[in-house]
């Protein structure tokens, strides 16, 4: 199956093409060039939706990808404790077009300010699926611990401060396999590719 990614992270990109590792992946803009598409929901769901609707309504026309299946993530960390902060805008907690770095040292920051060394926190993810077909969207998450340090060199985003429940180790530094099985995304992802089933879709090249 050929998937059109709505997406533009690097790391999510990464993620994403191991965890459909028997399709070929193509991110948005690779397509389309260097859109920019707003993120104006409210929730995961409408973000997600948002990104995956743009993208099919650009190519739906284009023999090229008429069987095409665009997908589209958003995803990010909750801390119940600092006001459920960052949630749908951790991708620009720092400010707009923030980096990685950016945005995990001010969420850092803001637990030290609570006097909070390790407070529970969770991932979300959402998953958008839109082709000729129609729409469906589904859910994965992930619960754990915030940390007031970063420790460890992998994965991505607020990563290295996030320990899931049941580990010791942030996923900054567990190996990649563990957190492809536990991870927010993964589970999105497995719902994912029965609602593409379960449509008739396939995930064989």
């Amino acid at each position: 199956m050929r998937v059109i990614l709505a997406s533009s992270n690097k790391g999510k990109i990464k993620e994403i093409k191991k965890l459909l590792e028997s399709s070929e992946v193509i991110p948005y803009r690779e397509i389309l060039g260097d859109i920019e598409i707003a993120e104006t929901g409210s929730t995961f769901k409408e973000n997600a939706l948002i990104k995956a609707r743009e993208i099919y309504e650009r190519v739906k026309n284009d023999p090229r990808f008429k069987e095409a299946v665009i997908i589209s993530d958003d995803s990010g960390i909750t801390v119940p404790a600092l006001g459920n902060v960052p949630g749908i805008y951790s991708a620009r907690f720092a400010k707009e077009g923030a980096t990685d770095k950016e945005n995990l040292n001010k969420l850092i920051k803001m637990l030290k300010s609570a006097g909070l060394k390790r407070s529970r926190a969770y991932y979300t993810a959402a998953v958008a699926i839109v082709g000729e077909f129609g729409e469906y969207t589904v859910h994965g998450w992930m619960w754990g611990d915030v940390i007031d340090e970063p420790r460890g060199e992998r994965g991505f985003g607020y990563d290295p401060m996030f320990i899931p429940l049941g580990y010791s180790k942030t996923l900054g530094e567990l190996d990649d396999s563990v957190k492809e099985k536990i991870s927010h995304r993964s589970k999105a992802f497995k719902n994912a590719m029965r609602v593409l089933k379960t449509v008739g879709a396939s995930f064989e090249r």
